[in-house]
């Protein structure tokens, strides 16, 4: 029986440029048309909108793409296992970039009102829909031309698109918006980056129409081994099956949520809770980046020698050990010392009655926070800020305790609750300014070198837990399911347990008056996969990709 190898070079004119045409679809095609937008224009997309709503609901329906990633990958993964590969993960470019185009022409809720959001939803879940289908098409295909020694080297390019889209987005809202200045930025010029993530589709559709289709799916077509059923044979046989929950619980679900920690919240941490501006974070985000993005191809080729799966059970594990004392607390202190040294000097007490203490989360804002004790937590939780809790008894109001310093809080439903409200607002304001708590970090006081290497350890944590994965997820499934499979686990844990981390870090946050407690979440996920994977999932280096079992 012929390799797959010998078949790859067999049908190819030049294997040489072959190879370059993977390189280039992987460094092109899989996310960067998508990231070029990124998340860090969520807020300006809510503003434009979603004004006419519900803020808090606006910008949770700006991440419903993440909900509908796995049903992408049902759909486009059953076509792909059955009418091929290269067809469908040109068709999911196409649909996410122009999707993606089409927001910066979208008008705004002032414009054409409720028309606005509808269709930008529309345009969100192509986006995820197209996403959930793309992953699983672009690490199929090069895994499947790739040889078996070279497998995890050539699909590590994959794994770099997503945190080179990450580095480009950053590039380009830095430039647009010191050009434009902060007002204009946030008028218009946040279109665009979506406008420019044209270019990159016209690149990654140019390429994709000169590849062929992969050598593996050729040969099992021409055999007539390709699946009729391919959900059916994925997800309805327990073989297989048990086969997608171990990807998802002993891999992806761990490899997920310490992505996300690294690239994602890293950035929302910086902004919102450490009170960074805007620019700084995302300079020290990209250079994090650039310099962190060698590591995926260091370890994708480390891991053909040494296996897959100890590089991403080592990568789950160190990260979990180092969330909170070497990185999330170090990167408190060396970026805004002087929160630190309030929140040591002067801690913050809430004095409350428990009894009307509630959730401070409410993401489609339908919940009204009147008590005062509510009150208080609400106005703490706005402002990033940790707190302890003291019982009060019954029928006292609330007090806030900030030192030696006491703030009376007021009863939400009294006829000037209003101005008792704007009162209550300047006095909690000054008396945190007196205690030493800053509005914002002081840029001067930011320690440049070190919050860049602490960005930096967390991009190799990166690295080490996605760089291999996708090779390991090709090698673990028959060739003729191998899209479906693959492609199911991969975006319930890249679509959910990562892509709602922020959120769920949120409101552990909200329920524990912890700025550090939403690291619970990935560190517990985390750990799971690791578990699991260290128990029940077999390392793939030396599989065939042509396996059929």
């Amino acid at each position: 029986m012929a390799t797959v190898e010998g078949a790859r070079f067999a049908r190819t004119d030049d294997g040489g440029r072959e190879e370059s045409h993977l390189r280039l679809v992987a460094r092109y095609g899989v996310r960067a048309v998508r990231l070029l937008s990124g998340g860090s224009l969520a807020v300006y997309i809510s503003k434009t909108f979603f004004s006419g709503v519900n803020p808090t609901a606006g910008f949770i329906f700006t991440l419903l793409g993440f909900a509908v990633r796995p049903f992408g990958a049902i759909v486009f993964g059953r076509l792909g296992d059955m009418v091929g590969r290269k067809y469908m993960f040109l068709v999911t470019i196409v649909i996410m970039g122009l999707s993606t185009f089409l927001i910066g022409f979208l008008p705004g809720y002032a414009t054409i009102g409720i028309a606005a959001p509808v269709i930008f939803i529309a345009m969100r879940l192509l986006q995820g829909l197209a996403l959930g289908g793309e992953y699983g098409g672009a690490a199929t295909y090069v895994a499947e031309h790739a040889p078996s020694n070279k497998r995890r080297a050539w699909t590590a390019w994959i794994q770099t698109t997503a945190t080179l889209g990450l580095f480009i987005s950053l590039i380009v809202i830095l430039v647009v918006r010191t050009s434009v200045g902060e007002e204009q930025f946030g008028a218009w010029a946040w279109r665009v980056p979506f406008l420019v993530s044209i270019l990159l589709l016209a690149v990654s559709v140019w390429i994709r129409m000169k590849l062929h289709e992969s050598p593996v799916f050729e040969r099992i077509k021409a055999e007539g081994k390709t699946s009729k059923a391919p959900l059916t044979e994925a997800f309805g046989e327990w073989k297989n099956l048990k086969i997608v929950l171990l990807a998802l619980f002993g891999l992806t679900a761990g490899q997920a949520v310490v992505w996300y920690t690294g690239q994602f919240y890293s950035l929302f941490f910086l902004t919102q809770t450490l009170k960074v501006d805007g620019t700084s974070a995302n300079i020290m985000v990209a250079v994090a980046l650039l310099i962190g993005t060698p590591f995926f191809v260091f370890f994708g080729s480390l891991s053909d020698r040494i296996g897959r799966k100890p590089i991403i059970m080592a990568g789950c594990l160190i990260a979990t050990l180092s969330f909170f004392p070497l990185l999330f607390k170090a990167l408190a202190h060396y970026t805004n010392p002087t929160l630190e040294a309030a929140t040591q000097k002067s801690p913050i007490v809430v004095i409350a009655n428990p009894d009307e203490c509630s959730f401070q989360f409410n993401p489609v804002g339908t919940s009204k926070f009147t008590t005062s004790c509510d009150i208080a937590k609400s106005a703490l939780s706005k402002a990033g800020l940790n707190y302890e809790n003291v019982a009060a008894p019954a029928g006292t109001l609330a007090e806030i305790k900030v030192g030696e310093t006491v703030v009376k809080t007021y009863g939400g439903k009294a006829a000037d609750a209003k101005e008792k409200g704007a009162a209550f607002d300047k006095t909690l304001a000054g008396t945190l300014k007196s205690a030493g708590y800053p509005a914002k970090a002081d840029p001067a006081l930011i320690n440049w070198p070190m919050a860049i290497v602490i960005l930096t350890i967390l991009v190799i944590f990166v690295t080490m837990v996605y760089g291999p994965i996708a090779a390991m997820l090709v090698e673990m499934f028959p060739a003729r399911i191998r899209y479906t499979s693959m492609s199911l686990p991969y975006h319930i844990g890249n679509g959910w347990f990562g892509g709602f981390l922020p959120a769920t870090a949120f409101a552990i946050v909200a329920a524990k008056d912890d700025i550090y407690s939403g690291l619970w979440y990935p560190i517990v996920i985390a750990l799971i996969t690791f578990v699991i994977g260290m128990l029940f999932v077999k390392d793939t280096r030396k599989s065939n990709v042509y396996h059929e079992d």
